[in-house]
């Protein structure tokens, strides 16, 4: 008999690397199947847990002999830059900047978060003050220089730096987003002077107005160049290893992917790298259900991330904040709370229970892991307490779980607030739900939406779980939780695009006699535009832009950004932002400056290259009974009976579409947990996402 011939299989993967798991997705492009694993993260080098997830994968598949895997594309979310923020393990950094600036970094804006509290602590600057040095230079508000550039005092600038052991530098020179020629010649002579350093100029990494901002974003992006730049290095060949060659690309903020060499220059871009591939999984999931209004839910292991979907689009921001520090980068309107499954329950100085923001995260984790750390219960620990999650193994029986260390840790917990284990247990729950309630306020409500007109869209490994809670305690009509709620950030990179964003600012009225001053703009842009194209390869076909100015009421302080019409700019395309902007503005501020002027500040382009994505096809109707899902039954603790009570639980894996059931009711799966509460329905959609309302 002769050998079967080599057979080649092309897949797609797509790895999200958590701070407790990381998540893996494979998508056989020939089949049109997709494959999920998931592992647990190793937070010391991320690289590590990535290919032993990869290469685990690979192996479930079960190849035969004669055929081999080639990795056409590896979509990467990461943690990295986020991480780096958190702890304070960026690069040290180093600014050079005009002369009387140096302070702009440290000064900050006069608003604070916590307006009434006086003991408000401001996050760390990223550069020493003596290690930010000032150049003589000036240019002024309409782009000309007025002192020229003294490199003299950028030799020495850069030379003490060097003999301080900086070699992240960022290069804040005040309008250099108008005028951008001493920026590019103080990096010529850092290079000379300091070889290898990691050089971040300000009009590169944000061509915009408020010099705060933009210097906070330079200065964020060079603390961590070096920190992704030896972390990708790490990751390939640890790549190569296990045999694939393909370059990763790396989701950041804006929802789009780049290059690894663009994710080493401009590490600021994917400080939301992992919540956004969720959100635009999400996105493409709820409009294939027939849904536009969602908001999302993604609750993993350290934090939540909220997100709001209107008509199918997730919102933007262009600017945000990423742990304290302002990033005026394009970005998903994405809000994170410390609320995750390894969210730590103590309690305060007050004697109130608290959970989070410090995460037990993947190493110890959780106390049911087994992993040590018997004296910081977790809200995990929580729900194994309560039986709601497996109290025997998660991840397919891969992971297994000590319900009784959990419990004796809630326990001693619960005596110091005077209540039993269960309890406490559910108190921990309790007050999860209502941190993650406040989060979703901030992007609906605080921004002229109701949370009632949305469905809730929940997913990461710990969303399930809580969703139908979170989702009635704020009266929302609907939960959607996608067939793989736990890799769902995963998927999410099979099917999102190449994207970036070009911006000019400038100042205009917005009247029709400023028309041709906005077209020309605009086809600046467009030519910026093509020339990104070019460089990235993506065919005429699947080219995609879209226009949007940022607008204000003459002597405000901040804008909204609205999309500009497609077709030219003239009249009719003036009175049409002019409507929008009154629109938008009466949502979000409640009235509308009749009569008074609206003034541009900014001008941008939305650039999109499609790139082939995940097939995601309907499932057949199911023949079998929905009683053949059940795998059995266990007594489950719930507060609306205040105790243990009887719930079927079923094998997600064998719920079929046009299936139905009622609460309660657990539902499990290899990588997240169900909860149905009593008075609720289900039913499963073509798409195999379950659809909980109530009953």
């Amino acid at each position: 008999m002769e050998p079967k011939a080599n057979v080649q299989r092309h897949v797609r993967i797509g790895v999200d690397s958590g701070g407790t798991f990381t998540d893996i997705c494979l998508y056989d492009e020939a089949e049109r199947s997709m494959n999920v694993w998931k592992v647990r993260s190793t937070p010391d080098d991320p690289s590590i847990g990535i290919t032993e997830g990869i290469a685990q994968g690979i192996a479930s598949l079960g190849l035969p002999q004669n055929e081999t895997l080639q990795v056409t594309y590896l979509g990467h979310g990461t943690t990295v830059a986020t991480n780096a923020l958190i702890v304070g393990r960026g690069a040290q950094t180093g600014v050079i900047t005009t002369q009387g600036f140096r302070d702009v970094i440290e000064l900050r804006r006069q608003k604070r978060d916590a307006l009434y509290d006086v003991q408000t602590e401001k996050p760390r600057v990223l550069a020493r003050r003596h290690q930010r040095l000032e150049v003589r230079e000036r240019v002024l508000f309409n782009g000309s220089i007025m002192t020229p550039l003294n490199e003299d005092d950028v030799r020495q600038a850069a030379r003490k730096l060097y003999a301080d052991g900086i070699t992240a530098i960022a290069v804040c020179c005040l309008f250099s987003y108008l005028e951008p020629r001493h920026e590019l010649r103080i990096r010529e002579i850092v290079a000379e002077e300091i070889p290898g350093a990691f050089i971040s100029v300000s009009h590169e990494v944000n061509p915009e107005f408020r010099e705060y901002e933009r210097f906070s974003t330079t200065v964020v992006n060079a603390y961590l160049g070096p920190i992704m730049k030896r972390y990708l290095q790490q990751l390939q060949p640890r790549l190569n290893a296990i045999g694939i060659t393909a370059l990763p690309h790396l989701t950041q903020s804006n929802g789009g992917v780049i290059s690894s060499e663009t994710a080493q220059q401009f590490p600021a871009r994917t400080v939301l790298s992992g919540p956004a591939a969720g959100v635009m999984g999400a996105s493409t999931l709820a409009t294939l259900a027939g849904i536009g209004d969602v908001i999302t839910f993604d609750m993993g292991g350290t934090s939540t991330d909220v997100s709001l979907i209107a008509n199918g689009k997730p919102r933007m921001a262009n600017e945000s904040q990423a742990h304290g520090y302002p990033l005026k980068l394009p970005m998903l309107d994405i809000h994170a709370v410390g609320a995750g499954g390894g969210s730590i329950a103590a309690i305060d100085a007050g004697g109130l229970l608290q959970v989070g923001p410090q995460s037990a995260a993947a190493d110890p984790g959780p106390i049911c892991y087994g992993m040590g750390n018997e004296d910081q219960p977790t809200v995990t620990d929580a729900n194994v307490v309560l039986q709601v999650q497996n109290p025997t193994h998660l991840l397919d029986g891969r992971l297994a779980i000590d319900r009784e260390k959990a419990q004796a840790a809630i326990a001693r917990l619960g005596d110091r607030l005077g209540m039993d284990a269960m309890t406490a247990a559910q108190g921990i729950i309790s007050v999860v739900v209502s941190n993650m309630a406040k989060a979703i306020r901030v992007i609906s409500v605080e921004r002229g939406y109701d949370p009632r007109d949305y469905t809730l869209f929940g997913f990461g490994g710990a969303g399930p779980i809580h969703a139908a809670r979170l989702a009635r305690a704020l009266d929302m009509p609907r939960v959607v939780i996608p067939q793989h709620p736990g890799i769902l950030c995963a998927i999410g990179l099979m099917l999102i695009d190449l994207r970036t964003h070009f911006a000019i600012s400038r100042r205009l009225t917005l009247e029709k006699q400023s028309a041709p001053a906005i077209a020309g703009f605009f086809s600046e842009l467009a030519q910026r535009a093509e020339a990104w194209f070019d460089q990235e390869r993506i065919p005429q076909d699947s080219r995609v832009t879209a226009r949007a100015v940022d607008l204000r009421y003459g002597g405000q302080g901040y804008e909204l950004t609205i999309p500009c019409p497609d077709g030219a700019i003239d009249a009719a395309a003036i009175a049409a932002l002019e409507s929008e902007f009154a629109r938008q503005h009466q949502l979000q501020y409640g009235y509308v400056a009749k009569g008074e002027p609206v003034h541009l500040t900014t001008l941008r382009l939305e650039v999109i290259g499609r790139v082939p994505k995940a097939e995601l096809r309907p499932a057949a109707p199911a023949t079998a009974p929905v009683s053949s899902a059940v795998r059995g039954e266990r007594e489950v603790w719930l507060p609306e009976t205040n105790g243990f009570t009887r719930c079927p639980v079923y094998d997600r894996a064998r719920l079929g579409a046009g299936h139905r059931l009622t609460g309660p009711a657990i539902i499990e799966q290899m990588d997240s947990t169900t909860l149905i509460l009593p008075g609720q329905k289900v039913a499963i959609d073509p798409f195999l996402n379950i659809i909980i309302e109530e009953a």
